[in-house]
């Protein structure tokens, strides 16, 4: 390989600096190129726009973006944590923040933007934040765990950054507020009926949100921070997060004379050529004639327009699509095209349901023919199929393309030039064209075209594509393996692998995702006792199960103890309700025959369940995809009409099914007559009494698709029942997909309830001895996960900075005015059903 030739530096190491350096080292004739980077910051590129994902992991390469380090690549060298200082353009030299001079040929400037604080008194207090690096979030980490549990955290500023804020803020245990100067959340993004509608849903989950008002000052006090707004009004509070915009850092171009906007940015041509012939600017910190532009896909295009001109091309800068959709605390929020109805004509066709908490808006032609833009919050599954048709004529009435109940647009209604992957300009021919050259999966067609490879958002369009070019799709878990969960299952208990990092790195690839985390975690358990917090297991669970309990829409947690086959003592009966009565939680008896606990608070929960396992009881799991409960009537024991002891059978298969980790919750039902009052024919599991002995039905629930369970066999004497159940539940832990239910799986099998009844009860496949046994395993290593943790220090750790935090009641639930009722608040309406009478 001959030597290279010139030299470019690149100052910025982001995901646009990083993604021209690929972009460059990829071409045939790169070799010409030597590349300098000056990452100023400590750590090299990783994903910011998936900033918010870090906290509760807290591991930074989980963020890292693929061949950051360049590892074994001589051209590229790489000098992390040392930033530009200046530029000498008639030298053609940079001197950096450690003192080197690098010269260079062409100098290419991805220095981003930063933060906007408003000059607000107090902005610079040790607890103001801006969120805009990993080494910000380590900082309201800090701060936020110092303050305690329940603390109250300001965020200055609605919009998409500033809602990511405040979604992290209640992550880490506090009470967020979000302070908007317009008079909606994400004004750029939606119009005033979706703002609306976000606002009610954010609300939900736990925000408070103040709009229309601007932040007056900030005050240290005793207690911490005292934040005035414009309306009069203060909050109290721990920390404040500014998220009021963005700026691009143009300082250094500035300095060295080079042209800057009025209103900022460095002024680039098409090409991205600065006033300076040799100095190019890419991403954030660029104005392409005089336009910066916030988001990472036109960034990306700025960076391989840049590597394309430094190798003789003459690409241009071909305008943006500003479209975006994300995920904020759960809710859906998608703008695209002409959003806000701007050009001349333009009519705006709206479908609103408050109840539902979705709306959705379209903006189209006078003519009503030709899509211009579009508003969904709450659901936004339609906007993969209507942001590539922007500009184009619909196929169909725009009101029925957004209504629940109307037509859909598929993905064969788009033309071959539609972009489907706005982030990286893949149009459907492409992505068409590289299926038709033997990309069968979505992994080929990511390396083929790029396609799905930044936000993810185009993956359901490309899944389509595939479907419908006579590709039968892969049964891979995720792009990380390869293998289908069945097929992980029998690796893991063939191969006795107990980590999920050892699993990757035999049988998989890269870092893992939260598909095959949670996947994996659940077949650890499934195959072993250990603990499901046990050391590395730890942080692959999700939310629910990382807490051993079920978190709720306002942010607080849920905690069911079990009472197997609906069975409770009077002694365990007052432990609950001392326990709701003591630690303010509102109770709930469930249609699984438990009586569920809500609003508790992290910090709170080691010492609910310790009241609890102290009085007998233990983890209902109703926070895992497990058994949940076993549901009976009072059969025999009570009943006339009884033939078998439910109540006792009930409990026998809740004590021994308990902790079973399946790929989806399981639900039983015990029925000692055919009466049916434990409605166990709409159950996973059902067993009903006859006078002959328990019949046993199979794969009922589904899920969001009702179904009736199916008769497996009959006449069962217990021993036989329990066996049969021991072989049907193992059978399903190892062969069924992810996150699905019995009731599909069941439907799913290659010669369905006929080849189970072979399998479960002849024994066609010669496996019974090792179910049962894989079941007996199971029972034998059982341990209460709540006194697992009570009884490992490690393992409370994890709620250690929370131990401490008063037995506060929590607010969303208040007794009346009697003093013997509690009254749920939800939405901020106190709920009081007419049907209530006081105790």
């Amino acid at each position: 390989m001959s030597a290279p030739v010139k030299s470019a530096v690149v100052i910025g190491h982001g995901m646009v600096g990083h993604r021209f350096v690929e972009a460059l080292r990829s071409r045939d004739d790169a070799r010409a190129w030597k590349v300098t980077i000056l990452c100023e910051e400590r750590l090299p590129a990783y994903d910011r726009v998936g900033l918010s994902s870090y906290v509760g992991a807290w591991d930074h390469k989980e963020l890292a973006l693929a061949g950051n380090e360049y590892d074994g690549d001589a051209l590229v060298d790489l000098r992390v944590g040392e930033g530009a200082a200046s530029i000498d353009r008639d030298a053609k030299t940079v001197t950096t923040t450690a003192g080197a001079v690098v010269a260079y040929d062409s100098l290419v400037m991805a220095t981003g933007s930063y933060a906007f604080v408003p000059p607000v008194p107090g902005h610079d207090l040790p607890e103001c934040f801006v969120y805009r690096t990993i080494d910000d979030l380590d900082g309201i980490r800090a701060t936020a765990e110092a303050a305690g549990p329940g603390a109250t955290g300001v965020v200055i500023g609605g919009g998409l950054l500033g809602l990511e804020a405040a979604n992290a803020l209640r992550l880490l245990g506090m009470t967020p507020h979000v302070v908007e100067y317009n008079s909606r959340l994400m004004p750029a993004q939606v119009d005033e009926g979706g703002g609306a509608v976000l606002e009610r849903l954010v609300t939900d989950l736990g925000l408070t949100v103040h709009t229309g008002v601007g932040t007056q000052s900030i005050e240290s006090t005793e207690t911490g921070l005292l934040v005035q707004l414009s309306d009069e009004s203060t909050i109290d509070a721990s920390l404040v997060v500014f998220s009021a915009g963005i700026r691009p850092r143009d300082q250094l171009a500035r300095d060295a004379g080079i042209e800057v906007g009025p209103r900022g940015g460095i002024i680039t041509d098409l090409g991205l050529q600065t006033s300076d012939p040799s100095i190019y600017a890419v991403g954030e910190c660029a104005a392409v004639e005089g336009v910066c532009y916030g988001l990472v896909a036109p960034g990306y295009t700025t960076a391989e327009i840049v590597a394309d001109r430094l190798l003789g091309g003459v690409g241009e800068f071909p305008g943006a699509d500003m479209s975006t959709k994300l995920k904020l605390l759960g809710v859906d929020v998608a703008s695209f095209g002409d959003a806000h109805a701007t050009a001349e004509g333009a009519l705006e066709v709206v479908l609103s349901d408050a109840a539902k908490g979705t709306y959705a808006k379209l903006v189209v032609s006078d003519d009503a023919k030709t899509l211009l833009g579009g508003i969904l919050v709450g659901d936004a599954s339609a906007y993969a199929m209507l942001r590539p048709l922007v500009g184009r004529e619909l196929p169909g009435d725009p009101a029925s393309l957004i209504s629940p109940t109307g037509e859909k647009v598929g993905a064969a209604a788009l033309p071959d030039d539609a972009e489907v992957c706005s982030c990286n300009a893949v149009t459907k021919g492409a992505i068409c064209g590289a299926i038709a050259d033997g990309a069968c999966d979505i992994a080929a067609v990511k390396g083929c075209t790029s396609a799905g490879t930044t936000c993810g958002g185009c993956l359901p369009t490309i899944k389509q594509l595939l479907a419908s070019s006579g590709v039968v799709m892969s049964k891979a878990l995720c792009e990380h393996f390869e293998q289908s969960r069945a097929e992980l299952f029998q690796i893991v208990q063939a191969t006795e692998t107990r980590t999920f990092s050892a699993l990757i790195a035999k049988y998989g690839k890269g870092t893992g995702c939260d598909i095959c985390k949670p996947t994996v975690a659940s077949i650890l358990a499934s195959t072993d006792s250990d603990h499901i917090l046990h050391r590395q297991q730890a942080s692959l669970q999700d939310t629910n199960d990382h807490f051993l309990a079920n978190i709720q829409k306002n942010g607080t947690y849920s905690v069911v103890p079990r009472m197997p086959g609906g069975e409770c003592t009077a002694e365990q009966l007052i432990v609950i309700g001392e326990v709701a009565r003591d630690f303010g939680l509102y109770t709930k008896v469930t249609g699984g025959q438990r009586i569920d606990l809500f609003g508790a608070r992290v910090e709170q929960l080691p010492a609910i369940w310790k009241r609890l396992v102290d009085a007998g009881m233990e983890s209902g799991q109703a926070y895992g995809k497990s058994l949940r409960t076993v549901k009976s009537c009072v059969g025999s024991s009570w009943c006339r009409y009884g033939v078998q002891d439910s109540v006792g059978m009930a409990v026998d298969l809740e004590n021994r099914y308990r902790g079973l980790r399946s790929p989806h919750k399981l639900k039983f039902g015990v029925s000692g007559c055919a009466r049916e009052c434990a409605e166990a024919r709409g159950k996973d599991v059902g067993v009903i009494a006859t006078e002959h002995g328990w019949n046993l039905y199979v794969g009922g629930n589904g899920g969001q698709t009702p179904k009736h369970a199916q008769l497996l066999a009959g006449a069962l004497d217990d021993d036989t029942l329990v066996r049969y159940i021991d072989r049907y539940l193992m059978f399903y832990v190892r062969t069924a997909d992810r996150l699905q239910r019995t009731a599909p799986w069941l439907e799913s099998l290659d010669g369905g309830l006929d080849h189970l009844k072979a399998v479960v009860c002849d024994d066609s496949l010669g496996i019974a001895e090792e179910l049962e046994a894989a079941m007996e395993k199971h029972v034998g290593g059982y341990k209460d996960e709540w006194a697992g943790v009570l009884e490992d220090p490690e393992k409370l750790s994890r709620f250690v900075s929370f131990v401490n935090a008063p037995d506060e009641p929590d607010a969303t639930v208040v007794f009346d005015e009697s003093g013997k009722r509690k009254v749920p608040v939800l939405m901020g309406i106190p709920r009081v059903h007419a049907a209530s009478n006081p105790a």
